[in-house]
């Protein structure tokens, strides 16, 4: 897996951007706005930097470069808000380079002389058209029927939303050259207007966040009430989702791109999703950037508006980018192709690699010969899908704790091959947290336990033996686990008492152990006064009490009534619990829900298709839209996971990824349950069974593992630089 530039790239990248950070400054932009909204120094300097001759074939006197080389600097001109029509020159270039006939007008496009672009429709059907750059433009690439066809125009601009250098042209009246015909020549130009979609989502991408940044930075310094606004939840957490959602419009691109490179049959409708998806978040991104501006937001002195303005000027061009999401629902459902540009060379990499892949054929082929009917029936995706047999079974054969080192899991593995196994689990259906949570305290009773429990309790965890549970939250402090007032007080012996009650002590009925986490100092700051503890749950004083969820799952609410454990069964530091609980982060390599969002998706495919509903255009954008949240939700997931094991900075990728597709799989489920209805009500076995579980299962996903709110607030936090908005 990768996600990092090559260093020529890095260096491209940074070269562009300094020069725009200079060149396109909000300054330089206002500027150009003052006349038709382009700057010609601006355009000199992109093409003494070679930004036009990127993409034109070498034998055509250009450097034929990737894709994703050409994307690189199309979110470095989302950012600085070039004024040009930079995405439909880099298109219009590479035709003329392909289609040959035209070294003259390439050389002067390509120094930046001469602006030529891109007409978006047919011009047999629809002779007047909006171009962008069509105001300054000398030649228009354009279709015309079977040909390929050059228009000399003189376009005049005219004022609009955003100040581009946009006009609308009679390309029927203007003298026209026949470059190329036939199926070839069609393909290339419909290639082209792919390679224009990718190149405007990504730089959407960087239009949205640089809106987010501002807005940022602007609620870092503002106060309200006496407090800097950023502190705020209605300011921050709007913002944390759309960073989701933009970073989500770009990663759709980067997938794209490697699809193309992969020749993957998702890359016709990845390239559809990703515009699509980019027009919609750039465009809620800027305008929420705006809003936490308030009224300054609204005047022409601040930056903030030019943004708004602009993500909206480069899509619609094109037309209504709702069409978009269309398009990847023929491309998804009723096997429309897609004619792909050349993708040249891609770095990144969303594959876990060979040894994954043996890991998860190891598994499947355990599940396939080892695994009965009657077992794989108890699956479920809670506690109560936890079957003995099984969970012993993987013990058996070092698959059941594949994230922990050798000395505890019994195996050496990749961290890579760790997460593909994890997901090989999932993916078979046997997703119970129990041999989660067993993880998690089999390695903070290897760190922090004492040498009885590592001789006692230790080898039953990894031996498969036993279960789990966590005791953190409790009736009045939910989340907030710092807040926690179960008592734990030493004895004369040395021995501690705990007294209390934990809440969703999920697997409290199947396990032998709770990790608990206790008051043991009501004296100091919350967080300082904690201990932790492995506590018997077979003990006299336990009681353990059924809560049973809509979803159906169990899970319990425990009472500890004058329990009494020794002092080798506390885990760290007496009041040091926070530091013992950072153990547990060892493990974190980022999730989400893709896995069951993947098979929802699929139940919702198979009952639309029972329904006979899969040929209209609704059913195939909802299915759509559905996917599109998917791929964010894998790609998210994938950089948590990446950064995690290069030991990359990490600006809170985990919580994005956990907020992001629980919040998705969440709506989707509402969705799809409405797409499918009235059959979806229904619990009986299958597809219809499934979605109905998937909409109750999806409520809860938002809440346990930390709320949706506690992650916006460290999206917000670490991906924004806002200020702390909790306690």
């Amino acid at each position: 897996m990768n996600f990092d530039l090559t260093d020529e790239q890095e260096m491209m990248r940074d070269t562009f951007a300094r020069f725009l950070d200079e060149h396109s400054s909000t300054v330089r932009v206002r500027k150009a706005q003052e006349t038709d909204g382009f700057d010609q120094a601006l355009w000199s300097g992109l093409a003494d930097l070679g930004a036009f001759a990127m993409r034109v074939p070498e034998d055509a006197g250009g450097m034929d470069l990737g894709l994703f080389d050409a994307a690189l600097l199309m979110e470095e001109a989302g950012r600085t808000l070039v004024s040009g029509p930079l995405a439909e020159a880099l298109v219009a270039t590479r035709l003329l380079g392909q289609l040959g006939g035209q070294n003259d007008l390439l050389e002067a496009a390509i120094g930046g002389e001469t602006v030529v672009t891109i007409a978006m429709h047919d011009v047999a059907d629809k002779p007047v058209q909006w171009i962008a750059g069509g105001a300054v433009a000398k030649a228009v690439v354009a279709r015309r029927g079977s040909d390929i066809v050059l228009v000399t125009v003189a376009g005049k601009g005219e004022a609009n939303l955003a100040t581009t250098p946009i006009a609308e042209i009679d390309l029927g009246a203007g003298g026209t050259t026949v470059l190329a015909s036939g199926e070839e020549a069609l393909a290339l130009f419909a290639a082209a207007l792919e390679e224009w979609k990718l190149y405007i989502a990504v730089g959407l991408s960087g239009i949205g966040r640089q809106a987010l940044k501002m807005a940022a930075e602007y609620a870092g310094e503002r106060k309200a009430f006496g407090q800097l606004i950023g502190t705020f939840q209605g300011i921050s957490h709007p913002l944390a989702d759309l960073l989701c959602d933009v970073d989500g419009a770009k990663f759709l691109a980067w997938k794209a791109i490697r699809d193309i490179y992969d020749a993957s049959d998702e890359a016709g409708a990845t390239i559809s999703l990703a515009y699509w998806y980019a027009c919609d978040a750039a465009a809620r991104a800027v305008a929420q950037g705006l809003h936490t501006f308030g009224g300054f937001g609204l005047s022409s002195e601040y930056d903030i508006h030019l943004y708004n303005l602009r993500a909206k000027g480069w899509p619609l061009v094109a037309g209504d980018p709702a069409l978009a999401l269309e398009e990847a629902g023929r491309r998804l459902y009723a096997g429309e192709k897609a004619a792909l540009p050349a993708s040249g060379e891609v770095p990144l990499d969303f594959d876990l690699g060979d040894e994954a892949r043996a890991v998860c054929a190891e598994i499947a082929e355990l599940f396939a010969t080892k695994v009965t009917p009657e077992m794989k029936a108890k699956f479920h995706y809670s506690w109560e899908g936890y079957v003995p047999e099984v969970h012993k079974m993987l013990a058996e054969h070092s698959l059941l704790f594949p994230g922990l080192p050798e000395h505890l899991s019994g195996r050496n593995i990749t961290p890579y091959a760790r997460i593909a196994a994890m997901g090989e689990m999932e993916r078979q259906g046997y997703n119970t947290p129990g041999a989660n949570v067993a993880a998690m305290v089999a390695m903070m009773i290897d760190k922090y336990g004492s040498d009885e429990l590592k001789a006692e309790v230790l080898p039953k965890i990894t031996g498969g033996d036993v279960l789990c549970s966590l005791g953190y939250s409790e009736p009045s402090c939910g989340s907030d686990v710092f807040a926690a007032q179960c008592k734990a007080t030493q004895q004369e012996d040395g021995s501690w008492r705990i007294d209390g009650t934990k809440m969703w002590t999920s697997g409290a009925n199947l396990s032998s152990y709770v990790l608990m986490l206790t008051r043991t100092n009501p004296d100091v700051p919350k967080h300082k006064g904690l201990t932790m503890f492995i506590v018997p749950l077979k003990t006299e004083g336990v009681t353990v009490q059924a809560v049973h969820t809509f979803q159906d799952e169990r899970t319990n609410i425990t009472f500890y009534d004058g329990v009494v454990i020794p002092d080798s069964w506390r885990l760290g530091e007496i009041d040091g619990g926070v530091k013992t609980m950072s153990a547990a982060l060892e493990l974190e390599h980022g999730g989400g829900f893709s896995k069951v969002m993947k098979a929802m998706i699929e139940a919702a495919e198979a009952l639309t298709e029972d329904l006979g509903i899969t040929g209209e255009v609704r059913t195939q954008c909802r299915l759509a839209r559905s996917v599109a949240h998917l791929w964010i939700s894998d790609m998210l997931t994938y950089r948590a996971q990446w950064s995690s094991v290069e030991k990359k900075p990490n600006f809170g990728f985990g919580p994005m990824s956990k907020m992001y597709s629980s919040e998705k799989f969440l709506s989707d489920s509402r969705d799809l349950l409405d797409l499918t209805a009235p059959v979806s009500l229904s619990k009986r076995e299958g597809p219809a069974g499934f979605l109905n579980q998937c909409y109750r299962h999806a409520a809860g996903t938002t809440i346990y593992g930390g709320t949706s709110e506690v992650h916006r607030s460290m999206v917000a936090e670490r991906g924004l630089g806002l200020p702390r908005t909790r306690g």
